[in-house]
């Protein structure tokens, strides 16, 4: 106890910081959990949480029965997909090239350039997609010169993965680099002389020094990244897709914002939400556990 006393008193301000944090997560994260029974009752506003009736798993029957349940499962699934694929590994090579670079006017110059669009709003991001891709728009102009026909290409069900992918990419590259440029700098030097005098070049370099150096960095964020391969940003998409892009861009955070606020059917989304939550838990606890026993790299 005078221990815990001593050390309160040495760090009390580390000790205030954290507490901020502490209750943010309880107010915001965890009180709510209370909220998650409605999943399993017919919930009723005028009823209130505990007045209303319990219907056990009925939602969730409900729910695998449901002609959209497909659909929105597989589009949610290939989204994550295409974006572990073509966006996890921009970062690290925008990284990689800019750790190559000597001069350090355009290191900065690319950064800055490359950050900027992170710090633009969601809503303005998708205002300059939706102009980008209009029939009159900047990407039209310039097909229309290669002998394309112009047409709006957010209306097209084939290319709205392509664009929403794409788009995320170009905010997200810059940012996203940051954590593999500051574990680039951890690495020692020494091992980068010594294989020059080996007679080692960049290429060789980089495959046995610096990709080995970062690569317990790349298996942290991968694992937490699988933590959320069932989740999907429902803002951007329901600011980029329509009625004609169902089919390949309705995913469940869409369809629960439509079932859940627009027709106020709260039980049948808390259920999708609840179940979408613990296919995420799953992926996590399957990625932890592959990557510690392959790579001895994880969460814990």
């Amino acid at each position: 106890m005078n221990i815990l006393k001593t050390d309160f008193k040495k760090n009390k301000y580390i000790y205030l910081m954290v507490s901020i944090v502490v209750a943010w997560y309880i107010i915001f994260a965890y009180i709510p959990m209370y909220g998650v029974i409605i999943a399993f009752k017919d919930f009723n506003p005028g009823r209130g949480i505990l007045n209303s009736p319990w219907v056990g798993l009925d939602h969730f029957k409900s729910f695998f029965i449901d002609p959209n349940f497909r659909r929105v499962i597989t589009n949610t699934f290939l989204i994550n997909i295409y974006d572990i694929l073509w966006g996890f590994p921009a970062p690290i090579i925008l990284a990689l090239l800019m750790n190559e670079v000597r001069s350090k006017l355009f290191k900065k110059t690319v950064q800055n350039l490359t950050y900027l669009p992170f710090f633009i709003s969601i809503v303005v991001v998708c205002g300059i997609i939706i102009d980008f891709t209009s029939t009159n728009g900047l990407i039209n102009q310039l097909l229309s010169h290669f002998g394309f026909e112009k047409t709006n290409l957010l209306a097209k069900k084939d290319l709205f993965r392509t664009i929403f992918i794409g788009s995320g990419i170009w905010q997200g590259i810059g940012w996203g680099s940051i954590i593999y440029l500051a574990a680039l700098t951890n690495i020692d030097q020494q091992q980068y002389e010594a294989a020059t005098i080996d007679g080692a070049g960049r290429w060789k370099q980089l495959l046995h020094i610096t990709l080995p150096g970062i690569s317990s960095t790349i298996m942290i964020l991968l694992i937490l990244r699988m933590g959320s391969i069932m989740s999907v940003g429902f803002e951007k998409i329901i600011l980029l897709y329509n009625p004609l892009t169902y089919d390949t861009a309705d995913v469940i955070s869409s369809y629960v914002y439509r079932r859940g606020l627009l027709n106020a059917d709260y039980s049948y989304s808390t259920a999708i939400g609840l179940l979408n939550s613990l296919i995420n838990f799953l992926f996590l606890i399957g990625a932890n556990w592959l990557s510690k026993k392959y790579s001895e790299n994880s969460l814990w």
